[in-house]
């Protein structure tokens, strides 16, 4: 089912292909798509030398609500006209079209579909995998493309036909939260292995393909084939896949398994039928906490988090998604009394009134129902990771219970968790004055888990964290 009022965005990179842009723009306005799905093509003309420039403008004058053109003085290559097309788009999702003739637009319902029907994250067209025609062409560029996706998927982990293919499709908002750094074709595969690395949905559909001659323009060659393995092995071995550095932290501690089911089994004794989840980000606690539950809604504030949840957990009909700022009590009106358990795991020190927040929980708790909130603990070792993460503040025991019970909420335990990494933080946040954790370090962390659980409440040092137990007051 097609989503409500998406907006497709149709990225051409051009350079040099003045003869070719009259019949590609009207094949693209031709695709029977666009009735049901409104459409953009922003147009990057790459410092062409041809004629380029005046067809776009003259393009852009038959189709003024249709087409835009960007321009970049010199060529700088395909990534960066695809970069800044991705700048300037407007719509939800986005395909990149080749401004030669090889892809066929008609092709484009097929490659958006797992997108607009709410299945994947990004999808790849696959002339490998095409169940129409292909174009019989050159063995040795064809071998390259197999070759390149082969390590490609060794690198990524994936089981891609076509890693090279010019028919990319993705949502947006995914894309511009991955600093993307290449400027030539060397795009195809760092997108390629950043999407793997973010684990999003990725799909591959099959697509047909007439591709041109080098006698008919076809541009790439083997010092492209050469980069694109370079950038394969480069971005294999980092990871450079987040913007912005808080979610990045996010990232890494999405990587520890053991120790998010550590947390979702502190929890679980307390966790009803209904629940609403206050800042679900990426659904690390959410897939342990979400089955066999009546109900389970997780919330965000941020869209390219919820359109993550909403793929993963698109085969759940208990779980549902909206927009909740813990911090807004406007957005608490529809889940007034809704639920028996609220679920509020590092959310609360985000927020600088933090007594809206706590009154926010309480309105959303049926009568007898159980809030269920986890803070940092002791301002003592407020540092660094803390100023990166946006904390307002660390509590103290005292603060967290009297902020509780000023809210209608009685508190019937608090536990201590996670007196082990406590060192670890002071250290890295107070000592080192670093801005994120070592990824090494928390998937080394992660793989002792299983002692950390064992040993931790006997360490002589106050924990990092606390979850309180509140109970909402009434009949």
């Amino acid at each position: 089912m097609i989503p409500a009022n998406p907006r497709v965005s149709i990225l051409v990179p051009v350079f040099n292909e003045a003869e070719y842009l009259p019949a590609l723009f009207a094949r693209l306005l031709a695709v029977p798509l666009w009735q049901q799905v409104p459409v953009e093509i922003v147009a990057v003309d790459d410092g062409s030398t041809d004629d380029s420039a005046e067809v776009l403008d003259e393009l852009a004058r038959q189709h003024p609500r249709i087409v835009r053109i960007l321009r970049h003085p010199r060529n700088r290559g395909k990534g960066a006209a695809i970069r800044t097309a991705i700048e300037h788009a407007a719509g939800e999702f986005a395909v990149v079209q080749d401004s030669d003739l090889e892809y066929n637009p008609l092709d484009l319902a097929r490659v958006l579909s797992p997108l607009l029907e709410g299945h994947a994250d990004a999808v790849f067209g696959s002339r490998f995998a095409s169940s129409g025609e292909r174009r019989v062409m050159y063995f040795w560029h064809s071998l390259a493309n197999h070759f390149l996706t082969t390590v490609g998927n060794a690198v990524a982990d994936l089981n891609l036909t076509d890693m090279e293919t010019g028919y990319k499709a993705f949502r947006l908002s995914l894309v511009r939260s991955i600093p993307l750094r290449s400027n030539g074709f060397a795009f195809d595969p760092e997108i390629t292995v950043k999407l793997a690395q973010r684990r999003v949905a990725l799909y591959e559909v099959p697509i047909s393909y007439r591709g041109r001659t080098y006698e008919e323009g076809k541009k790439i060659g083997f010092r492209d084939a050469v980069w694109a393995l370079v950038a394969v092995l480069w971005y294999g071995v980092r990871r450079d896949i987040y913007s912005d550095r808080g979610a990045g932290m996010l990232d890494a501690l999405s990587q520890t398994p053991r120790f998010n089911r550590w947390m979702a089994d502190s929890i679980r004794p307390w966790v009803g039928a209904r629940v609403l989840e206050i800042g679900a980000g990426m659904g690390n606690l959410s897939r342990h906490l979400a089955p066999r539950r009546q109900l389970y809604i997780a919330t965000d504030i941020d869209a390219e988090h919820l359109a993550r949840l909403r793929v993963r957990f698109q085969l759940r009909p208990n779980v549902k998604l909206m927009h909740c700022d813990l911090g807004v009590p406007a957005d608490f009106v529809p889940l007034a009394a809704l639920a028996d358990t609220v679920i509020c795991l590092n959310v609360l020190e985000h927020i600088e009134d933090d007594a809206t927040g706590l009154a926010n929980i309480a309105a959303a708790l049926s009568p007898g129902g159980v809030a269920i909130v986890l803070v940092p603990q002791d301002q003592s070792i407020y540092g660094t990771l803390d100023e990166e993460l946006h904390h307002f503040r660390r509590y103290t025991e005292t603060e967290l219970r009297t902020r509780l019970e000023a809210a209608g909420l009685a508190v019937e335990r608090v536990l201590y968790f996670n007196r082990i990494t406590r060192p670890g933080w002071w250290f890295t946040g107070r000592v080192l004055k670093r801005r994120n954790s070592s990824r090494f370090a928390l998937w080394f962390f992660d793989r002792l888990v299983w002692l950390w659980r064992l040993i931790d409440r006997a360490l002589p040092w106050p924990s990092i964290s606390l979850i309180a137990i509140a109970r909402k007051r009434g009949n």
